[in-house]
């Protein structure tokens, strides 16, 4: 009987020997093939590198020995360093700027910190995916209804002191809603009326949006810039990052500062102290030691002299000598902010100051740069600037005793912007003014 040819380098497979001389095939086996009688499948698995036939553990171990050479490299071991070192540093980093007090959410803290470590185009990539462009048409979400005995018409003329009541507004979206455009007495110094409120809409054609907008009259009240703990940040300041109690008493309301000051274009001054430099040309607050404000620009109008307590620049000017200049629809990204996706209708500020001397703040959604101005001067603006913008920064409260004159209670002059009404009781990262009784 012939018996197959075998390789010498294997030993035949018993298989194909007869019932005389080894165990025959199980009845479940497969039939061999001539491939598999030149090269049997359990030499395969004793040699993983054998082509096809490498088994999923064959690859697996050849994958480990491919990681632990690599990893044996002492470039590839340099590199693994730094980026674990990069990444304890980022989130020790992170955790200190998302536990810093001084009030916004998880997402502003966040995009805070990407702006401060020069990553701000990637904040601005995310916010772009998500920008969504005001809504056309429609109508407010709330009433603009003046409240029976807060209208200015109705407030009474002291003896020796003549109101300065401002005129109503016309509004930019055509017929007016009742109560637009309508000045409500919002504070009151001894009887007589220091701050109105109202409501106009900006634009015809996104006719569901409201900017608020505030009148103070200087003779009544009196004007603190206050450090924010993160900007400008700690510093001999002479004034607290916060409204403190034992502070409150005469407290008639509060408003946001500008941007962060590595991006406003000007510095910042309080009671003998810097951060930056003040800049000649921008758009300027000065704040003098009687309490009064002037706006205008830093080294034409206005300029370092013994009474002034304090500086907040931010920009160029919105309103000059009552005009709206050209440059509020030029470069409006590089010029007047980072907008959240690039977007020109946005959460705006502004502040500005009358002939006659009174103080306007404007703020509201959905505001390019020359709406934005054409509502501080429609107000009777003369010199105006921008403050902040985006909706997590805008701010303006006014505040009621309700028989607590030490802890009055604050009010969101808009109720659809963002914060709470308390932001000013605890520590605050941003510069902001506060207004006081005289």
């Amino acid at each position: 009987m012939l018996r197959p040819a075998f390789r010498r380098n294997g030993p035949p497979d018993a298989a194909w020997y007869g019932s005389d001389h080894g165990p025959q095939p199980q009845a479940d086996d497969a039939p061999r093939t001539g491939d598999d009688i030149r090269r049997p499948a359990r030499h395969a698995s004793r040699r993983p590198g054998a082509g096809r036939l490498l088994t999923g553990r064959g690859r697996r171990r050849r994958g480990r020995g491919r990681v632990r050479r690599l990893l044996r490299l002492r470039t590839v071991r340099v590199i693994l360093a730094l980026v674990a070192a990069l990444c304890c540093w980022v989130a020790f980093s992170l955790g200190q700027a998302l536990a810093a007090p001084g009030g916004g959410s998880l997402a502003s803290k966040t995009a805070e910190w990407f702006r401060d470590h020069h990553l701000g185009p990637l904040v601005t990539f995310g916010e772009w995916l998500t920008y969504s462009p005001p809504t056309v048409g429609g109508k407010p979400q709330f009433s603009l209804a003046v409240p029976a005995g807060a209208k200015a018409a109705a407030v009474p003329r002291s003896q020796g002191f003549t109101p300065i009541i401002p005129a109503p507004l016309r509004s930019f979206a055509g017929a007016p809603l009742p109560g637009e455009g309508q000045w409500r007495v919002l504070e009151t110094v001894d009887g007589k009326p220091a701050i109105f409120g109202t409501f106009l809409r900006p634009s015809s054609v996104y006719t569901s949006y409201v900017a608020g907008i505030v009148s103070m009259d200087q003779r009544l009240v009196s004007f603190q810039l206050h450090p924010g703990a993160e900007d400008p940040g700690p510093g001999n300041w002479g004034e607290p990052d916060w409204i403190p109690p034992g502070s409150r008493t005469g407290l008639l309301a509060t408003f946001n500062g500008g941007f962060k000051l590595d991006t406003a274009g000007g510095g910042f001054y309080l009671n003998g102290h810097y951060d930056g430099s003040l800049v000649d040309g921008a758009a300027s607050v000065v704040y003098y030691r009687n309490g009064t404000i002037r706006i205008g620009e830093w080294g034409r109008d206005l300029r370092m002299t013994p009474d002034v307590a304090g500086v907040r620049q931010n920009l160029k000017l919105i309103v000059d000598h009552g005009q709206v200049p050209a440059s509020v629809n030029q470069n409006v990204i590089a010029s007047w902010g980072a907008t959240l996706g690039g977007g020109y209708y946005v959460w705006r500020s502004g502040l500005g100051i009358t002939a006659d001397g009174r103080v306007i703040f404007v703020y509201g959604p959905a505001l390019n740069v020359q709406e934005l101005a054409d509502l501080l001067q429609r107000a009777g603006a003369v010199e105006a600037l921008q403050l902040d913008i985006n909706p997590y920064w805008m701010s303006y409260e006014y505040y009621k005793s309700d028989g607590h004159p030490s802890d009055p209670t604050p009010v969101n002059l808009l109720p659809t912007q963002q914060q709470s009404a308390y932001r000013y009781y605890s520590v605050y990262s941003r510069d902001f003014t506060s207004v006081y009784a005289r």
